[in-house]
């Protein structure tokens, strides 16, 4: 998940590749560092932390130049230091920076050392600079020595490398993690992701699996696995370089959360027509497969993963479906068992989850009736790749904790459980009413994002506490456990959820004065069961904080803080509204603490390691 950017221009590139790392810093910011070529030969700087300490570092001592690389870390192998950071050099002429993980790196480690060659660092990407330059020796050119170089190599990688030797040239190459060339006139770039050219190009070239590039100022040449040339397809980028900026909110998260009545509103826009869901909203080829689907197989990670489990109650209680759910990282090591005519789903906000991708990859081969993605980059690898697509449209989200890609999955699961359930005997009137409900879902999250003030003073309970317990029933389980997610990743409290009706079961013996319980209580089928778990806690001297709906009664007592949401939230929209409030009391009990809101520690958005 580290951040890559490159460039090769007559002008000084310094300042693109900077504003590259700061527009890709959601993918790592353990170190940062960057290699240009100069009048003089090649200048490396690293700096341990954030872009801002490698920028301080420019400032202080500027370099020039017209070819260059740069990278941000998410650290893997070897602790975040500035001998681990990249870019890594061999012989002070072969630089280059890596995203992704090298699983053979210690054979060829070794056979390197046998050969003579002196490692400073304990990074994985160290090795691939001394074999391209050992390759170099044996090699025509360097484009060679790099593609001996990638045959070489095991695992999930994108590279970027230069040499002193060959001005004006970057090679780029990519297996298992994603690389794009930004195209420009008389100027080329190449990154991670498209949001870190946008400033000084729209046009990119999408490297496919094993594809590795010799990019150079006026030419981009393309050699597949195979070792063919082969021509990639230029396409113009839909994304806004202005999406990416924070503007007046304080924090990017924050941001994002006011985002989502826009965000949600354009999940639906164009899918819904005359009070119908388009089956071509998922793609040309949906009719057939939706038409054929008996049960459905979800696969995802994080956030996405619990976007998952909300659509499993959705399809199984309006379709009639079986429907499993599953965490990428587990799927992929097991050998499921595929009953005849399921639909494969994946579920990514990037696009390019390594374990997701994987999985999407293996059940392609495995006997599912079609594959589709609800993701939220039109150009990434699980788009590409599946047969099936629905774009969120969530437009840019930086900050780490994801907040309206979650919101927006949900309406796109919305979206396939009704068309599904049409399918299934779903009437028209019932199809019109959920659709309705749909429609309703901005107005009504704007409601919601009122409370925000109410709940920022909610928060002041929280900022001393240590651990915090999450419940909800049915399908607002899958909401609580999105709520404890938010609060562990951003204000590093342990929070954890549970199925309510499991407290008797053990986790009740955690619960006393010190230890918060968050219950997310809508008006359903469910709300009495809930009601009684509640009273178990505060039996315990629990102290409860619940978000209701303005019609359930809890009684004005010690120890229940009661949060009224908007009224008339209906059962197939309350996912999607419960889960806002939570965001906002993780983001103020985040704010209050003093982490690091957009970019918490250990974490890293994109990823695309295993």
């Amino acid at each position: 998940m580290c951040g890559i950017v490159g460039a090769v221009a007559e002008r000084n590139v310094v300042p693109i590749l900077m504003e590259g790392l700061r527009r890709l810093e959601y993918r790592g910011y353990d170190s940062a560092g960057i290699a240009i070529r100069t009048d003089d030969g090649m200048v490396r700087i690293r700096r341990v932390g954030k872009v801002q300490e490698l920028q301080n570092a420019l400032d202080e001592s500027p370099v020039r130049g017209g070819t260059g690389i740069s990278h941000t870390r998410w650290a893997t192998h070897g602790v975040p230091n500035e001998t681990n950071a990249h870019p890594h050099l061999s012989s002070e002429k072969i630089a280059i920076v890596h995203n992704g993980i090298i699983e053979n790196y210690e054979e060829l480690r070794n056979d390197l050392k046998a050969k003579g060659y002196v490692f400073t660092s304990d990074t994985d990407t160290e090795t691939i600079a001394h074999r391209i330059h050992y390759n170099s020796q044996q090699a025509a050119d360097f484009i060679g020595a790099v593609r001996t170089t990638v045959a070489e190599l095991e695992g999930a990688y994108a590279i970027a490398v230069m040499n002193t030797d060959s001005p004006e040239q970057l090679v780029i190459a990519r297996q298992g993690a994603p690389a794009v060339v930004g195209i420009g006139i008389g100027e080329n770039f190449i990154a991670s992701d498209v949001a870190a050219l946008l400033p000084v190009t729209r046009n990119f070239m999408f490297l496919e699996e094993g594809d590795v590039a010799l990019v150079e100022r006026k030419q981009v040449t393309v050699w597949n696995e195979q070792g063919d040339v082969v021509e990639r397809e230029v396409r113009e980028s839909a994304l806004d370089a202005d999406a990416a900026e924070r503007g007046e909110f304080r924090h990017y998260m924050l941001k994002e959360i006011y985002e989502q009545a826009a965000a949600v509103g354009r999940t639906l826009d164009g899918r819904i027509v005359e009070g119908r869901v388009l089956d071509a909203s998922f793609g040309p080829l949906a009719n057939d497969a939706l038409d054929k689907t008996k049960g459905v197989h979800i696969v995802a990670c994080g956030t996405s993963f619990h976007a998952g489990l909300v659509a499993r109650y959705w399809i199984e209680a309006l379709c009639g479906l079986p429907c499993t759910v599953e965490i990428a990282s587990e799927y992929r090591y097991r050998s499921p068992v595929v009953p005849e005519n399921t639909l494969f789903v994946t579920i990514s906000q990037s696009g390019e989850t390594a374990d997701t991708l994987a999985a999407l990859r293996a059940a392609k081969e495995a006997g599912y009736i079609s594959t589709l993605t609800i993701c939220n980059v039109p150009e990434s690898s699980m788009v590409r790749e599946s047969d099936l697509t629905m774009m969120t449209h969530a437009g840019p989200e930086i900050g780490v904790a994801s907040t309206k890609a979650f919101t927006t999955q949900l309406a796109a699961l919305a979206l396939l459980t009704i068309s599904l359930a049409r399918r299934g005997g779903l009437e028209e009137r019932q199809e019109r009413a959920l659709v309705a409900q749909l429609a309703e879902l901005p107005d009504l999250i704007t409601q919601v994002l009122e409370l925000d003030e109410s709940i920022e003073a909610l928060a002041k309970h929280f900022a001393d506490k240590h651990h915090a317990l999450f419940l909800g029933r049915g399908v607002q389980n899958p909401v609580a456990m999105e709520g404890a997610l938010k609060l562990k990743e951003i204000s590093y409290i342990h929070a954890e959820a549970y199925a309510a009706g499991e407290l008797k079961h053990g986790p009740l013996a955690l619960v006393d004065e010190d230890m918060p319980v968050v219950a997310v209580a809508p008006d359903d089928e469910l709300l009495e069961k809930l009601k009684s778990n509640l009273q178990e806690v505060r039996a315990r001297g629990g102290e409860l904080y619940v978000f209701a709906d303005p019609r359930v009664q809890f009684g004005d007592r010690v120890g229940i803080h009661t949060m009224r949401m908007p009224a008339l939230i209906q059962d197939f929209q309350a996912p999607i509204l419960y889960t806002i409030p939570l965001q906002l009391l993780a983001y103020h009990v985040a704010v209050l603490k003093g982490t690091d809101v957009d970019q918490p520690r250990n974490l890293a958005k994109s990823l695309t390691v295993e």
